[in-house]
């Protein structure tokens, strides 16, 4: 049997794409991954997405989930180990062959939406404290810090946009920066000069972070010309790890054409460089990074998988 179309990736965009496919008879099949929900079961709450005030972020991939399986989409938790693209040239007829620890099947069409990973301190206390003020979204959990004191460790545009979003609930943020500049824009850099919550530790890397159940300060070391070596205990309340992403498309390389980061070009209509492959979320979005942004453009997707299959037909 060859699947009308297989989905790889169980976060929201992943899900969402599966819904629109299983409410149009497509009998979806997602390869959900493993560990499966993607970054949204790190998110202790999400109170931004809309329909719910306040949801844990593993609850609202689960009920995305079940919501997929009423309609008919069958799911694996289970990572996609090859995909066959070597057939696929100009014509419509052609189909991709995947394969995963336990299943080899084939697909008329594939949505691409393995989403992407914030990249972390790998130290053990981020990974003990992440979701209990360890965070690596601002727009996503700056809400939860205000009136506090938080850090942003970084020096690029996605950490200086960090610290000015989150000067919008906190009433004070440090940048930790492990240089003696910044490497983001002038404009970003001018705005974090001019605000006076802002506060930048240079030539700084945190060692620890402090708190048994929640944040409550890191360790630093500052290094002065690369030689005397200060350690010093900042007491805050949250950490935002902003020293950027990576998107999970390793099993794509050489295969979907990509940016030089390793994000999935879009062509036209979430189309990718291969026909009948298309793509959704964070993997094709180094941008946005959002639940609801992700969930939206796997619809598209799905509504573009249904225009290919019907001139497939």
């Amino acid at each position: 049997m060859i699947e009308n179309v297989i989905i790889i990736g169980g976060g929201p965009a992943g899900l969402s794409a599966a819904i629109y496919l299983a409410r149009a008879n497509l009998n979806p099949l997602v390869f959900a991954g493993s560990p499966p929900g993607g970054q949204l079961t790190l998110t202790s709450e999400v109170e931004n997405y809309p329909g719910f005030e306040s949801i844990l972020g593993s609850e609202l991939i689960e009920k995305m989930r079940n919501q997929a399986k009423k309609f008919g989409t069958r799911i694996l938790d289970e990572n996609v180990l090859t995909v066959d693209f070597s057939k696929s040239g100009q014509k419509t007829s052609a189909v991709f062959p995947l394969r995963s620890s336990t299943a080899e099947v084939k697909a008329k069409s594939i949505i691409i939406a393995t989403g992407a990973k914030a990249l972390w301190l790998n130290i053990p206390s981020e990974t003990r404290l992440r979701g209990r003020g360890v965070s690596a979204c601002a727009t996503c959990d700056g809400f939860f810090f205000r009136e506090k004191t938080v850090a942003v460790i970084g020096g690029g545009d996605t950490a200086l946009e960090e610290a000015l979003t989150l000067t919008k609930f906190a009433k004070k943020v440090y940048i930790i920066h492990r240089r003696d500049f910044f490497r983001a824009s002038k404009i970003m850099q001018e705005r974090v000069k001019e605000n006076k919550k802002i506060e930048v530790i240079w030539n700084s890397a945190v060692e620890e972070i402090v708190g048994e159940t929640h944040v409550e300060g890191i360790k630093i070391k500052t290094v002065f010309e690369k030689k005397e070596q200060r350690q010093s205990l900042i007491k805050l309340n949250g950490v935002f790890v902003a020293i950027g992403h990576k998107p999970d498309t390793d099993l794509f390389k050489g295969h979907v054409e990509m940016d030089e980061k390793g994000y999935v070009k879009i062509l036209e209509r979430r189309s990718t460089s291969i026909r009948g492959v298309f793509v959704a979320g964070d993997c094709a979005d180094p941008f946005y990074r959002q639940a609801i942004t992700s969930a939206g453009t796997g619809v598209e997707a799905a509504l573009e998988v249904e225009k290919w299959l019907e001139i497939r037909s």
